[in-house]
């Protein structure tokens, strides 16, 4: 495979931006390669500045469900860019946008756009606080909620791409605000709440992780974790950044029926361009400013191109079979790889769910972030750059998840499968 243009790219870009990339799991360190440089995109295809097609399991990340230049999401950013790229004034999208997720999410009565699911955790964490009057937040191993100094403490992620455990930059007091319990053990949350119950502000976990790999929760753990929460008097914060419109029309609250006090989204409530949004209690959500004195504020928040380009693809997935042909594909490619890696006799794990799924290089169930970490992510690399030789690219991660769109079919869960067997020939026994 050349990658002639994408080696030099990735050179040039070295020299203006650090380690030449934007994010940094985009560098392909954890699997020692060069990233592909991406040129255009349809469907669920990627074609890079080389020519080379790929079959796009990382979807950007989440946000692409409805795949790649989607043409109601294409028209739809294209009649709002001809009104005009931004305002910094209120917009009717933005109103249409917000009554819809709060109608899609029945915990969310009221919404606050903002630009990234960053700012959505960062400011649902400052509410939490001012509301509660209290200062100490519980997060959990491996769950990632983007980048405020009080999240990167045992993140996940590119975090655990990287091999760091935190960040430097981030101030020891702050992290002190921050309590790190065990994800799916409950007893963990019981010891933390017992020690400074009267401390925590609030909790806030992925409902159904997705920045270690995709991990799934116990149900009876989220329960009680919302038990716990109430007793206490603390907030229960779902991150559904990753799983908001994801596992279904609405939130994974959804489906589970537990109802957090506070939701943070972001990725496909933008369809593909950059938003964030949290919400959830109109009590809570009313001490936002100007409503009340918790100040959050953003230039280009309710962007009108990125309020059209999400509302177009709500409207799409709203009422139509999607999420099910979605799940029946990522059921049958998951099924065909769990064949493909017996026969070629290797020790893995597959998780999967909804559209999402992450394989796991390890013998041992996959419950835990303990368990995430027992993965052979160097043979992952291998296992990676061998695939994208054959045309399908997987995330340049162990640590993250595989999603599957409405533009993937069948054939092309077959040509993935038919990839990874030779894939497997080529690397060899782990």
């Amino acid at each position: 495979m050349n990658t002639s243009k994408s080696d030099q790219l990735f050179a040039q870009a070295q020299t203006y931006i650090p380690g030449g990339v934007n994010s940094p799991v985009r560098a392909f360190q954890a699997v020692e390669g060069n990233p592909v440089f991406i040129d255009h995109a349809q469907g669920c295809r990627l074609v890079d500045v080389d020519g080379n097609e790929y079959i796009d399991y990382v979807c950007s990340w989440g946000p692409l469900i409805l795949g790649h230049s989607h043409p109601a999401v294409v028209e739809a950013v294209r009649e709002a860019a001809l009104k005009g790229t931004s305002y910094g004034a209120p917009c009717e999208a933005e109103v249409e946008l917000a009554r819809t997720i709060c109608e899609a999410i029945p915990s969310i009565e009221m919404v606050r756009m903002v630009n990234s699911g960053t700012e959505a955790t960062m400011s649902a964490v400052r509410l939490a606080r001012a509301f509660t009057g209290r200062q100490l937040i519980v997060k959990f191993e491996g769950c990632y909620h983007g980048h405020a100094d009080s999240f990167l403490i045992k993140a996940g992620s590119g975090l655990m791409t990287t091999g760091v455990p935190t960040s430097p930059g981030v101030p020891g007091a702050l992290a002190e605000q921050t309590l790190v319990a065990q994800y799916n053990d409950i007893s963990s949350v019981e010891q933390l709440f017992r020690q400074y119950g009267q401390d925590i502000a609030a909790v806030i976990i992925e409902p159904m992780a997705g920045n270690m790999g995709l991990v799934l929760p116990d149900p009876q753990f989220l329960k009680d974790l919302r038990k716990i929460t109430e007793l206490y008097g603390s907030l229960l914060i779902f991150d559904e950044v990753i799983t908001g419109f994801r596992t279904c029309y609405g939130g994974f609250q959804n489906i589970i029926d537990i109802r957090p006090d506070l939701t943070t989204l972001g990725k496909i409530i933008g369809g593909g361009l950059p938003v964030g949004a949290y919400g959830g209690r109109r009590d809570i959500m009313q001490m936002v400013s100007p409503s009340g004195e918790v100040y959050q504020a953003g230039t280009l928040s309710g962007n009108p191109l990125a309020m059209a380009a999400g509302l177009a693809t709500l409207q799409v997935l709203k009422d139509s079979d999607w999420y099910d042909r979605m799940e029946i594909i990522n059921y049958y490619l998951s099924n065909k790889m769990k064949t493909v890696f017996e026969n070629h006799g290797y020790l893995f794990e597959i998780n999967h769910f909804a559209s999402m799924f992450t394989v796991f290089f390890t013998e041992e169930p996959v419950d835990s972030f303990a368990a995430v970490k027992t993965c052979d992510t160097e043979f992952y690399g291998r296992f990676h750059r061998a695939l994208l030789k054959r045309g399908v690219y997987f995330p340049p991660s162990q640590f993250e998840v595989c999603f599957i769109s409405c533009a993937h079919e069948l054939k092309d869960a077959d040509i993935t499968v038919a990839a990874i067997d030779e894939a497997l020939d080529e690397v060899g026994q782990r």
